[in-house]
């Protein structure tokens, strides 16, 4: 079953709780759920909108707290049938008639009628009572129903001689009242219900019988008394007496005032003094309108009155043996009772009755918020004046100058749990005085109260009284029915044109601090305006750049009235799913921030903000009341990009041998490591390695035998593998030839997909071994024992090489990241050298040897021609001279 119940949310509804109230009790005793209930939600004012639809809960729980956070839309205008058409759209027309023909019975074309509009109706109502029931008992050249559907015993009384029973359904819902005794039973014919239930209202239905009751009167006779809520809308009560001949005859009946109040559905009697005679008839009319709420309200009826003649005078005897009551004997303008007794007469008169007329008036007439005239409680408020006027007008000419003793109750804003003004002598919303009014004259209060700031200045503030006499069994009594209560509101002042008409003009800007990506260039990378030009024409739309290190989104936005007051303004925020909203900082205009979402990620942002109020803006100037922030987004990879190897350096020596490396050469081992250390997972990125294996010649320079990635779920594409190099190695000359990469070597190529999430990492293993077949080359240096090696090494010519793998980060085309680095990559490179070790021939010695020595002995013979070794022997021939003489 599909439920849509439609919700009035209009101002003229509160308070909006109570609606909620009602709403969840209804949504709890529904069997909601896949194959059994739908339920959806229509809330109307001005505009009609879906709170939820018929399949967005699937479970009471559900429902309950969505409807538990349903908030009133408000509005000034009440549209009902724009709300029940709202409800109806998306109902599909041919379905929906074949589900009512296939309910109705057989024929359709006789218990099927489609009527366009209310009018036709008229046509078809003597149709309707004939085809639309075909029970048992029922007449069939009959249009209406006897007791068919009495429902009797919906109301039941005992009373001495049986049960007496009301029976709401019978003779066309009418009712009827019913009296089972010993025996048999009592059923009056329709007829005798025509004196207060003509045959003209006999489609109202009256539910007669709705309550059942009896009463006694002062003749001891048991008198029954029925009521009928719904007759003529406004309900009535019958008392009556019943006959065994099948007939009743009513007394009297009692009617009800106010359409709705349901008056006679509750009735009781009641008897004071225990003297076995009724005094007093109750009747409830429970949905009785007063105050703004069905209040209820209990009618009291006296049935007598008794005057004893020894509460008047003593020794009166007789008293009551002729009655008058057509004269006003002592001239009050009431009629007075005069009462014979045995030598005497008593004149017996009413008190007097007066009437209040009450009214309530402002100073100023409206509350104006924007001026605030004085201080209450240390804050700056709007002071007002209340002028409360009450006066007794006696319906009596001879009381016209008399006086009556009143006290009221004042009340602001009784209806709201927090007031919007207080009484300027308690600061409360209550108070309550008393007051001597002078018949004819009038008096006023003046009560002095404050409003202070509010957030609702549409809804005008109320301003209630209420009033009785001060000593109401004493002096004058108040008219009966005369109200006694009085509300009056006094609205605020709109600060509009003299039509009180506002027109605003809402003005919303939004800016987000997301740089695009020529602001990313210019300031994170910090590239001159020529490369940022190029940068940002890269992509191929505008984008908006997330740095790595963000986590945040700002949004200043600023609203702006130009025009007129707009009140219960009203801006409305939404954000797309990759956002979380962080928190909002009023200020002249105001800032929103946005966390970005760990779990969602999109290439997108969404931001939109509309804004409206109560007020009626011209369409021309709605146009600016949005602002839509719409950004296609690129993220800054925060990669963390490292490589390690086993092998930098190797040294290749002529005495170098292959036995050691398995016939291969030294191994190496090379990592290359990415760690994600931003906010967002990293996808949509490519690493390539590049691993030179060869020259350009076909000379193998190393061999890869192990490839491995420890992530799981990680593709690997690899290429230039599968090449079968020569096993002798070719003539090669490499000493111009320093660095071997992948633009002059054979590659290996290995392509790999990144998918990484925040702080998580991934490596990437080589393992492989130098090729020493091709680079253990000298130039005829090995020893002639080896002379088969050398034969295969004389070939590769070079003293130092250089050996570089490289591996890079690509994007991937519609890739959501960009890189800091212009080109992210990482190298790593094995140096290989071989110095020489050459020999010397012997002939080359032995031929130095012998010429050194030749130079020797020319040498000491050119010292001694010139007398180098003479000179020393006469130094010491003169050193001997000198020290004889001294001896002498």
């Amino acid at each position: 079953m599909d439920i849509i119940i439609v919700l009035d949310g209009s101002n003229s509804i509160y308070p909006w709780v109570e609606v909620q109230h009602f709403l969840i009790n209804i949504l709890k005793k529904f069997y909601i759920g896949p194959g059994q209930i739908q339920v959806g939600v229509v809330q109307y004012g001005e505009d009609v909108v879906h709170e939820f639809h018929l399949n967005d809960y699937r479970s009471v729980k559900d429902v309950v707290a969505a409807a538990s956070h349903i908030e009133q839309r408000g509005g000034t205008e009440t549209r009902t049938a724009y709300g029940i058409e709202f409800a109806r759209r998306g109902i599909n027309p041919e379905a929906f008639l074949n589900e009512i023909k296939f309910i109705a019975s057989d024929p359709d074309d006789k218990h099927f009628f489609n009527v366009t509009d209310e009018a036709a109706l008229k046509d078809i109502v003597d149709a309707l009572g004939e085809r639309i029931f075909s029970l048992e008992g029922t007449n069939k050249n009959e249009i209406s129903f006897g007791l068919e559907m009495s429902q009797t015993g919906f109301s039941s009384h005992v009373v001495e001689d049986g049960i007496l029973l009301g029976a709401v359904g019978a003779y066309d819902w009418n009712g009827a009242v019913l009296k089972e005794t010993s025996s048999g039973k009592v059923i009056p014919l329709r007829e005798s219900y025509l004196q207060e239930f003509p045959e003209e209202l006999k489609n109202h239905g009256a539910y007669l019988g709705y309550t059942v009751s009896s009463v006694i009167s002062t003749k001891h006779e048991r008198i029954y008394v029925a009521g009928a809520p719904r007759f003529n809308h406004t309900g009535k009560v019958i008392i009556f007496s019943m006959h065994n001949n099948q007939n009743l005859t009513i007394h009297q009946a009692l009617k009800g005032e106010q359409i709705g109040s349901y008056y006679g559905s509750e009735i009781n009697s009641l008897d004071v003094n225990g003297d076995g005679v009724t005094d007093v008839l109750l009747v409830g009319a429970p949905m009785y309108f007063s105050e703004g709420r069905e209040r209820g309200k209990v009618y009291v009826y006296t049935l007598r009155q008794r005057i004893a003649a020894a509460d008047l005078v003593p020794g009166l005897m007789y008293f009551g043996c002729s009655i008058h009551g057509q004269l006003d004997l002592n001239e009050d303008g009431l009629v007075d009772l005069a009462v014979g007794s045995l030598g005497n007469a008593v004149l017996l008169w009413s008190r007097s009755v007066v009437q209040i007329n009450a009214s309530i008036r402002f100073e100023p007439s409206k509350i104006n918020i924007f001026t605030k005239d004085c201080k209450r409680n240390g804050k700056d408020a709007t002071c007002m004046s209340a002028f409360i006027c009450f006066t007794a007008v006696f319906l009596s000419a001879h009381f016209q100058t008399a006086s009556v003793a009143l006290r009221y109750n004042a009340t602001i804003d009784e209806r709201r749990y927090t007031p919007r003004a207080h009484l300027d002598e308690s600061s409360e919303r209550h108070t309550q005085k008393g007051l001597v009014l002078l018949g004819g004259r009038e008096h006023c209060d003046r009560l002095q109260f404050h409003v202070l700031d509010t957030a609702d200045y549409v809804k005008p503030v109320t301003f209630s009284i209420d009033y009785e006499l001060e000593h109401p069994e004493n002096g004058p009594m108040l008219d009966d029915g005369w109200p006694t209560s009085l509300k009056v509101s006094v609205p605020f002042w709109n600060g509009c044109n003299e039509d009180e008409h506002c027109v605003p003009d809402l003005v919303l800007d939004a800016r987000s601090d997301v740089p695009s990506a020529m602001e990313f260039c210019r300031r994170a990378l910090r590239r001159p305006p020529p490369d940022c030009s190029a940068f940002s024409l890269s992509f191929d739309s505008p984008v908006f750049i997330i740095e790595s290190s963000r986590r945040r989104v700002a949004v200043e936005a600023a609203l702006e009235n130009r025009g007129e007051n707009a009140y219960s303004t009203v801006l409305n925020i939404s954000f797309s799913r990759n956002l979380q909203f962080a928190s909002l900082i009023p200020k002249v205009a105001f800032r929103l921030d946005f966390e970005f979402s760990k779990s969602i990620f999109l290439q997108s942002m969404e931001i939109y903000l509309i804004t409206n109020s109560d007020s009626e803006e011209k369409e021309s100037t709605k146009e600016d009341n949005v602002a839509h922030l719409n950004f296609h987004l690129k993220y800054e990879a925060d990669l963390l990009f490292t490589r390690s190897s086993s092998l930098d350096y190797y040294e290749i020596r002529s005495n170098s041998s292959l036995e050691r490396y398995d016939s291969i050469g030294p191994p190496f081992h090379c990592t290359f490591k990415l760690q994600n250390l931003g906010f967002f997972p990293v996808e949509g990125v490519t690493i390539k390695l590049t691993i030179p294996v060869a020259t350009r010649a076909g000379n193998r320079l190393l061999l890869l035998t192990q490839f491995l990635v420890d992530q799981e779920n990680t593709t690997c594409n690899i290429w230039g593998n599968s090449t079968d190099y020569r096993g002798t190695p070719a003539e090669e000359d490499l000493s111009r030839t320093l660095h071997l990469n992948h633009s002059n070597s054979d590659v290996i190529s290995i392509d790999c997909n990144v998918k990484l999430a925040p702080n998580e990492e991934m490596n990437l293993h080589l393992r492989g071994n130098l090729w020493m077949k091709s680079l253990k080359a000298d130039t005829g240096s090995c020893p002639m024992s080896d002379a088969h090696v050398q034969h295969l090494l004389a070939q590769l010519k070079f003293k130092s090489l250089k050996l570089t793998t490289n591996a890079a980060l690509q994007r991937s085309f519609g890739s959501p990241f960009i890189f800091r680095e212009e080109d992210p990559s990482r190298q790593i490179t094995f140096e290989i050298s071989k110095p020489e070790e050459s020999q010397i021939p012997i002939w080359i010695i032995l031929g130095s040897t012998l010429g050194g020595l030749l130079l020797l002995a020319l040498l000491v013979l050119a010292l001694w021609k010139l007398g180098f070794f003479k000179s020393g022997s006469r130094r010491r021939a003169a050193e001997r001279e000198r020290s004889a003489q001294r001896l002498e």
